[in-house]
């Protein structure tokens, strides 16, 4: 799983001036992790290049390769709304990446 900033800038920069943080994970049931990571693949680059998103990195666990770690800093709430009406969100994930999930948690965070 390939893991970079939002239009090459760092985390400094990124971070520089606040936005709402989102970190997710999840667990794919049994037997459907490779397919999860493939969809992840495929939605990665396609959330990055979001004009409200400032970082966007999906992690999958070395230990347990059915769990995965996003960590998605977007803009404000209103481009976190997008993201979520976008047409690579509802394909890849609504569509095709949660009925592969057995557990999927959200907490939304604010930079300090």
């Amino acid at each position: 799983m390939t893991q970079q900033a939002t239009n090459r800038q760092t985390i400094g920069e990124a971070t520089s001036d606040g936005g709402l943080l989102v970190v997710a994970q999840w667990e794919a049931k049994a037997g459907d992790a490779d397919s999860v990571a493939e969809i992840l693949r495929g939605f990665l680059p396609e959330a990055q290049s979001e004009p409200g998103v400032k970082l966007f990195l999906i992690s999958r666990a070395k230990d347990n390769p059915a769990q995965f770690l996003f960590y998605e800093l977007f803009r404000d709430e209103a481009a976190f709304k997008a993201h979520q009406e976008s047409a690579h969100f509802k394909n890849y994930i609504a569509a095709q990446a949660l009925p592969l999930l057995a557990k999927r948690e959200r907490t939304q965070y604010a930079l300090i």
